[in-house]
């Protein structure tokens, strides 16, 4: 998200409760019989101009020549196929499958169309097949803002879409949002097994998508100003050091006002388009006086600013964060006049490119177009995205204060991002900049095959760092590489080089958090290559060359037991993972878990569901705080203002033995304020560093069709102690080592063990249960 955050289909900090399950269908004909074309009406939706394209494809009727089902994603990739053997009808049903040791929990298949329709509710019907499915199968359905935050979601969770089942019919359903701009589906299979899904329908007051009434939206100055619908039409082959200090101002004054000028926050003006327009102008300023000047006239030729009826003021009694504005509003001149008036003359919560999520409170970033469809490079939509970036991070980043030098990235890589000269370049440019913002939820999502090592297969080895040294954690017997093999250098280069070349590309919060994503992508490379490696094995330094047989898959490790979500490793130590925790089951874990010494909870994992509060109520008995956030301020952007403390409530059953949590650098964002809540519990925690990225993520898109997100709220302490980048600092810090590696052991887990059972047990008693559980 997106790594593995992008695959989650609720809020990271929140959700609703999940609606209940819609009962089975009565099955219909196997056959399908086909449908003649309709006419399209005068003002046609989309569903209604893609309407042989999306019938196929909900039918699964059509597909590439790997099996990859037209319009659908896959994810991850690699996780299905249409099958035309067992089919429900026509000649196509798509089949996901999934092993023990697929990562992430479950696997989806992915499609959407605009919401430019109207009715009460939409439906999303189907049939499923299953085969010897340890979880569930589900279809699910949801729909997104203008945004592309989800305003309504429902899942066909806990309909018994498991084990081994014939063809049934299932239905979901959802209210149609008035918010609602993207409706979004798919067919999801969590745990171990095969699923068959067939004979989709999308259904809108009962009847097929394309039938539903066309929907007139009011439009936006989006929609009226066309001017480089086809690109910017400037190109830059080269820059000065001038010109260079003059796009860093007009990327601070563009931004401010954006955020700021009364015409802007009310949506009177294409802003984008505007940046465009003055781009010229400022690249021909010959000194920065003269770049000042032309700001001066751009700003007085959008008109006067009326003065306001009531000005906002900075309510300062809650602040956790000021606005950073020194350098645009203690500016000399006729330009520092401009802003000051301009920022005296604010409407009080009034934003068009920018709202809070309700009941959260997190930036929603609107009215940002991905200007997908523009010829890259384009030196000037190159640099708006630059600025973009740039911007929201610097007035709606709640963790901006943490960022590297975030007031210098924009003059730093104006070069890079303007002067690219292919897609590549520019996403390249683009991912360093992101980076520099050491968000883990921030990453050029979009584009993570850019990244250095680039290629769609990977070794047949599992590796993860140790310090900064690459270890072998799953070796390959065949080739001699075992676990707690050190591996020197890839294809001659050392790695402590490689690192240097790749990890301005790996956007994390923190060191233990890039190092994890390096770990999944240090073997990739061409499917036809073999690598060579040099490893320290045993302590002889031997050389290794092994095929690129393996399909790459973007997940990250997962470091708990296999089995089941939950189990008595001895009679006094009960054991729960989350990647495959159920909410729905959390008072039933602690009934099985009555009666031992302890509990330990696996949080080296994303967890499968939203337990914080599910879970955690049942860990505590009176009301303890947790958490508290920071949240943005529409009327003064730049500012952010604490919350009130989160809590637990106390429910029954309650679980009074000790609980130990155990984290390593796997657990990031959701897995981190699950450890918070359970910590606010009396839980231990056990492991290592964790990945320093919590909150609400806050998406938007970048020109060139590209997507990033950040941290929407600021996640502290009850105290105000914070998280972001730090992470959630262990109890007892325990991390992995060569040794233990070599030996097969699961030192986090022993020392999890060791916290409830207490010295009196012997290591070999620790490492039996250890060994009995793997």
């Amino acid at each position: 998200m997106r790594a593995w955050l992008v695959f989650a289909l609720a809020p990271v900090v929140g959700c609703a409760s999940p609606p209940q399950p819609a009962a089975p269908l009565p099955a219909k004909p196997a056959a399908v019989a086909a449908v003649a074309p309709i006419a399209r009406p005068v003002h046609p939706t989309v569903a209604a101009t893609e309407r042989a394209e999306l019938e196929a494809a909900l039918g699964f009727e059509s597909s590439q020549p790997d099996g990859h089902p037209q319009r659908w994603k896959i994810r991850p990739d690699g996780a299905g196929a249409v099958d035309a053997t067992i089919v429900h009808g026509g000649h196509g049903a798509f089949r996901i499958e999934r092993s023990a040791t697929a990562a992430n929990g479950f696997s989806t298949i992915v499609d959407h169309v605009p919401i430019d329709f109207s009715g009460s509710v939409v439906e999303l019907r189907g049939f499923l097949r299953t085969e010897d499915v340890q979880g569930d199968t589900r279809l699910w359905l949801r729909e997104d803002d203008e945004a592309s935050a989800p305003v309504q979601f429902a899942n066909l969770q806990g309909a018994n879409a498991r084990g081994t089942t014939e063809w049934t019919a299932y239905s979901v359903r959802l209210p149609l949002d008035a918010k609602a701009r993207t409706l979004v589906w798919g067919v999801l299979l969590e745990g171990e097994g095969r699923a068959w899904a067939d004979d989709l329908e999308l259904l809108v007051d009962g009847k097929p998508i394309w039938e539903a009434p066309y929907l007139e939206r009011p439009t936006t100055v989006l929609d009226r100003d066309h001017q480089f619908d086809h690109g910017s039409g400037i190109a830059i082959t080269r820059l000065t050091p001038q010109q260079i200090e003059n796009l860093t101002l007009l990327g601070k004054v563009w931004g401010f006002l954006k955020y700021h000028h009364p015409k802007v926050t009310a949506g009177e003006l294409h802003w984008d388009y505007e940046l465009l327009r003055e781009l010229p102008h400022i690249l021909a300023a010959s000194d920065r006086a003269s770049a000042e000047a032309a700001l001066v006239q751009w700003i007085d030729h959008l008109g006067p600013v009326a003065p306001c009826g009531t000005c906002a003021k900075l309510d300062d009694t809650d602040l956790a964060l000021s606005p950073d504005l020194d350098d645009r509003t203690t500016l000399g001149g006729e330009l520092g006049a401009r802003l000051r008036s301009i920022h005296d003359a604010r409407v009080p919560d009034r934003q068009f490119y920018v709202a809070l999520v309700p009941g959260v409170d997190n930036p929603q970033f609107l009215h940002e177009p991905a200007y997908a469809d523009i010829t890259l490079p384009d030196a000037g939509f190159q640099l708006l995205a630059l600025f973009r970036l740039w911007n929201i991070v610097e007035y709606w980043a709640p963790d901006r204060a943490l960022a590297d030098n975030w007031q210098a990235v924009l003059a730093e890589m104006i070069p890079s991002v303007v002067l690219a000269s292919t897609a590549k370049d520019y996403k390249l440019a683009m991912m360093t900049a992101i980076g520099r913002i050491r968000d883990g939820h921030a990453n050029l999502w979009s584009s993570l095959d850019v990244r250095p090592p680039e290629g769609e297969c990977e070794l047949p080895i599992a590796v993860r760092f140790i310090g900064r040294q690459p270890v072998v954690v799953t070796g390959d017997p065949a080739r001699a590489l075992e676990p707690g093999d050190v591996i020197a250098s890839i294809d001659g280069a050392p790695i402590e080089d490689l690192l240097a070349r790749w990890l301005p590309y790996y956007a994390g919060s923190n060191d233990a958090a890039r190092l994890r994503d390096i770990s999944v992508t240090i073997t990739r490379g061409p499917c036809d290559g073999e690598a060579t490696l040099v490893v320290d094995h045993r302590g002889s330094h031997v050389r290794r060359t092994l095929p690129r047989s393996t399909k790459a898959t973007p997940m990250p490790p997962v470091r708990d037991l296999p089995g089941p979500p939950f189990r008595l490793l001895s009679r006094d130590v009960a054991y729960l993972k989350l990647s495959a925790v159920k909410a729905s089951d959390a008072a039933h874990y602690v009934e099985q878990a009555a009666g031992t010494k302890g509990w330990i909870v696996d949080i080296r994992n994303y967890p499968a569901e939203f337990v914080v509060f599910a879970l955690g109520s049942l860990l505590v008995d009176r009301p303890t705080p947790f958490a508290r956030f920071t949240k943005g301020d529409l009327s003064n952007p730049g500012a952010f203002h604490w919350s009130d403390n989160i809590s637990l409530d106390p429910r029954t059953p309650h679980y009074a033995g000790k609980v130990v949590v155990l984290v390593d650098e796997v657990s990031q964002s959701q897995a981190e304020y699950t450890t918070m809540a359970l910590r606010a519990g009396h839980a231990v925690v056990v492991g290592s560093t964790t990945a320093g990225a919590d909150g609400n993520v806050s998406p938007f898109a970048l020109p060139g069709g590209l997507e990033t997100m950040i941290s929407g709220l600021g996640v502290f302490y009850p105290d105000k102690t914070p998280t972001q980048r730090i992470g959630i600092v262990p109890d007892r810090v325990v991390t992995p080592t060569i040794a233990g590696l070599r030996a097969g052991r699961d030192e986090v887990l022993e020392a999890g063990l060791r916290a409830i059972l207490g010295p009196s047990a012997s290591t070999a008693e620790i490492q039996r249960i250890v060994h009995a559980a793997r």
